[in-house]
């Protein structure tokens, strides 16, 4: 994606355009979307025929932003006798824009104000992958009506339309809006914009109305809501600048992605990510929401409801969806209403179920939250029947993934579902099914989980006594099969037949994170995620320098995420490794500083002593809200907070460099909580 297009949102409705405010589609990523499509693929203002050039942009919040203009090419800008800005918001699912035009003449002058529009509706992955887009069978039409351009497509029952009204009168045309205006010497002419991206059913009503409630009100409610939100979230302070400001922009960041589905128009959840995947995703939500814990833990109730509803109930080879399986996506375009694609909800994954009982728990011991537990009882018990009924494919007791759709589905079902992501050290792909580590980390996890719930909650001694029999047994067979005795640590995954798939990669740190790893093992494990081969001096990478496939700017294969360390990061502190957490949290952190305070999905894997600064992946979602909350966890693992009891226990093991962390009003069962870390420095 262009690092260079400028973002406004709300949940899962966003504008990216050129940095003069200007959209423009074809091959181009900008556009106005929504529901899995773009509404607006053109957007582009002339006054008197000329382009307009940036002068200054201002971001004023995730959904408000403010560009400073003036028409020609930059060698004009000394002399400019006309200036234009333009004020743009996208709020209750609408994108609207405030143009003002000043003249800066001593006499009055007429100015032609243009605005080109256009929409090519189409669905966001074949913006993102336009050498995919196939001629569509649908029908484009466009109508002018009460002074406003509709701009429609229509295939079948299926119906979106993109209305565009203005608050000062225009010449229509099927093309865009003229304006033709006389502005005095030294004075000013506004109009403001107001562009309507309806999801209409087959009645013509538009799908979103139920949830008017909620999103009414436009920029106010979006100010206050966010307003709300900063006062009711914990406040970070830190002798290191690089952390409270990435703190700060993470919260706020956080507030954007948030969401209501359309089954839950009064809750929210968090959007997986811009531009690519703003959406409900199982694995992104529950880690997310997991990851945020500390700061909003009414995300995981919305998370937690949201898949346990959508909760695979039959066999259905098309959409991967076997009983008792969490979702891995849902769309709403045009691709997924006609079956061209499976995600109108899709099951292509094996974590997300067993991380649903990891959410769902860590979610109760935070809140004490217990009439949740007791309301998804039964899809809890369903996701951890899946583990063994469904993922356990060759019947060993692992948890294995291979896609009943072979035409559309995934390869790799894990979070690492890029193509080349597992394969052996020499670059070999492994056969099908396939097993990764992580996955059993998860299993064992959840098994240990679902027995406390169980036992504490649901009144069943007996299933938690089963489900704690079968986390030991897994855990002893787990370091069996899957150690390399000779490497020091464990595979990534095994192969079809059974061989171990001998790569070295950052999914060893999840292993720390679920408790599967032996203890005598412990110290193996850490060791290599710090050693040179995947620490990169930032984080550590997805997949080891020195093995063949690995690259630096590989999407899974040697790039760094901040999720996956902040997860490493968890784990490691969990096996006492406290002082190998804060190396990790330190670099994660530190690189931040280089994107704006906005950690982005994944950077590039480059050495830090070589480069001296992180180097972006071109293609990174951001804000992306694995990444935007890895922060919370990498805090709560310095600050060392656990949930005990009705309690929460404050431990902290604070790097020199983070001096002083405090962090004020932690919510959670005990009400609101203060914690403090101070570093240690050793002589």
């Amino acid at each position: 994606m262009n690092g260079d297009l400028v973002r406004v949102l709300d949940g899962n409705i966003f504008v990216l355009s050129e940095e003069n405010g200007d959209i423009e589609g074809g091959p181009n990523p900008s556009g106005y979307f929504g529901f899995d499509t773009r509404f607006l693929s053109r957007w582009r203002l002339t006054v008197n025929g000329e382009r307009l050039h940036p002068l200054a942009i201002r971001e004023v919040h995730y959904f408000e932003v403010r560009f400073f203009l003036v028409p020609g090419i930059p060698t004009h800008y000394v002399d400019a006798k006309v200036s234009v800005i333009r004020d743009r918001v996208v709020a209750d699912g609408n994108f609207v824009e405030t143009l003002t035009v000043i003249n800066h003449r001593p006499e009055p002058v007429e100015y032609t104000v243009r605005i080109d529009v256009d929409s090519d509706f189409r669905p966001l992955y074949e913006v993102q992958m336009p050498h995919q887009a196939a001629e569509r069978p649908g029908r484009l039409y466009r109508r002018i009506e009460d002074g406003s351009l509709r701009l429609g497509y229509r295939r079948e029952r299926y119906r979106r339309e993109t209305v565009v009204s203005s608050t000062e009168p225009a010449e229509v045309d099927d093309c865009g809006l003229t304006y033709r205006v006389r502005i005095e010497r030294n004075a000013r002419w506004t109009t403001t914009l107001r562009v309507r991206g309806l999801v209409l059913q087959p009645d013509g009503e538009d799908v979103r109305q139920r949830a008017a409630p909620r999103r009414s009100g436009g920029t106010p409610r979006l100010r206050l809501d966010l307003d709300r939100w900063l006062a009711r979230t914990p406040q970070l302070s830190s002798d290191w600048d690089v952390l409270t400001d990435t703190w700060r922009r993470s919260l706020v960041d956080l507030a954007g992605l948030r969401y209501s589905p359309l089954v839950l128009p009064d809750e929210a959840m968090p959007a997986a990510g811009l531009p690519w995947v703003a959406t409900a995703t199982g694995r992104d939500s529950i880690l997310t929401s997991f990851q945020a814990l500390p700061v909003a833990p009414e995300l995981a109730a919305t998370t937690l409801r949201l898949l346990g509803t959508d909760q695979g109930t039959v066999l259905d080879d098309f959409r991967d969806e076997e009983p008792g399986k969490i979702l891995q996506e849902f769309r709403y375009g045009e691709l997924t209403a006609f079956e061209e694609k499976p995600q109108a909800p899709y099951y292509g994954s094996a974590d997300t179920t067993p991380l649903y009982v990891v959410l769902l728990d860590e979610y109760e011991r935070w809140t004490g939250d217990t009439a949740l537990v007791r309301e998804y009882e039964d899809e809890a018990r369903a996701a951890l029947h899946w583990i063994d009924e469904y993922g356990d494919i060759r019947g060993d007791g692992y948890v294995w993934y291979q896609r009943r759709n072979e035409s559309s589905g995934l390869v790799n079902q894990c979070w690492k579902d890029s193509p080349d992501a597992i394969c052996y050290r020499d670059g070999r792909r492994p056969g099908l099914p396939r097993a990764t580590c992580e996955l059993q980390g998860y299993a064992y996890d959840a098994k240990r989980r679902g027995a406390r719930l169980a036992r504490e909650i649901w009144g069943d001694p007996a299933y938690a006594d089963r489900l704690d029999q079968e986390a030991s047994e897994l855990k002893v067979r787990f370091n069996r099969d899957f150690w390399l005795a000779d490497d020091g640590y464990y595979a990534l995954a095994l192969d079809s037949d059974g061989t171990p798939v001998d790569a070295l990669s950052s999914n060893i740190g999840h292993l720390l994170w679920s408790g599967i790893v032996d203890d005598s093992r412990a110290a193996a494990v850490a060791e290599h995620l710090l050693g040179p081969r995947l620490f990169s001096g930032w984080g550590v990478r997805t997949l080891a320098a020195g093995q063949t496939r690995y690259n630096p700017l590989g999407y899974h294969v040697g790039t760094v995420w901040p999720f996956d360390n902040a997860l490493i990061a968890a784990g490691l502190r969990q096996y006492g490794f406290r002082r190998e957490a804060g190396i990790i949290a330190e670099g994660i952190i530190a690189a931040s500083a280089y994107f704006d305070a906005r950690l982005p999905e994944a950077f590039a894997g480059f050495d830090r002593q070589r480069t001296g600064y992180p180097v972006r992946y071109p293609a990174a979602n951001s804000p992306q809200a694995l990444a935007t909350s890895a922060p919370f966890l990498l805090v709560r693992t310095l600050l060392g907070l656990e949930p005990y009891g009705e309690h929460l226990v404050v431990a902290p093991e604070v790097p020199a460099r983070f001096g002083r962390v405090e962090l004020l009003d932690i919510p959670g069962r005990w009400g609101r909580k203060d914690a403090i870390g101070t570093a240690r420095h050793h002589s």
